[in-house]
């Protein structure tokens, strides 16, 4: 029995450990916004976060997984409230709208990693958009980023104005 967190719950999979991450979450967890593309880690659809990091479902086996935290699109956030999906309705990056899980979760773990990341990190990233979305993506990223930095920077308490001097 392999056991992990998802999405904030505890998982004991009772499945060939040798059970990519991707299929464990998606036929026995049930959680389907995890999508399969390329089966070999080239595309990034499958991508989900895992302690922090993107990683590629689909090439990871779930022994390999034992113990991680591990967040899918489903657990990102309530409501599609995150920045990155905010960021991604705004900018309406979605076109035939497979590869966006993947690519907000790669997004997600990359803001978190580096809040204000350089075009060569974005360049980075490895998830393909076949439909040509890239110029909204790196838009819906900047957004997103410069949301999360928003949120992040401590509001000031509000002063009250000095009463006026007695005479």
């Amino acid at each position: 029995m392999t056991s992990m967190t998802v999405n904030g719950q505890a998982i004991h999979y009772r499945l060939d450990p040798d059970t990519p991450l991707l299929w464990a979450l998606r036929d026995a967890s049930n959680l389907t916004g995890t999508k399969y593309g390329c089966g070999t880690g080239d595309c990034g659809t499958c991508t989900v976060i895992a302690d922090g990091k993107a990683v590629m479902s689909c090439t990871v086996t779930i022994a390999a997984m034992e113990g991680a935290d591990i967040t899918t699109i489903e657990g990102l956030s309530s409501g599609r409230a995150h920045p990155v999906q905010q960021a991604w309705a705004a900018e309406q990056v979605t076109q035939c709208g497979f590869c966006d899980s993947g690519f907000i979760m790669a997004v997600a773990a990359l803001l978190q990693a580096s809040p204000r990341p350089s075009a060569e990190q974005v360049d980075a990233l490895p998830n393909v958009c076949p439909c040509g979305a890239q110029p909204r993506i790196r838009r819906a990223i900047a957004r997103a980023a410069q949301a999360m930095a928003a949120a992040a920077v401590p509001q000031a308490p509000a002063t009250r104005a000095a009463p006026p001097p007695r005479r």
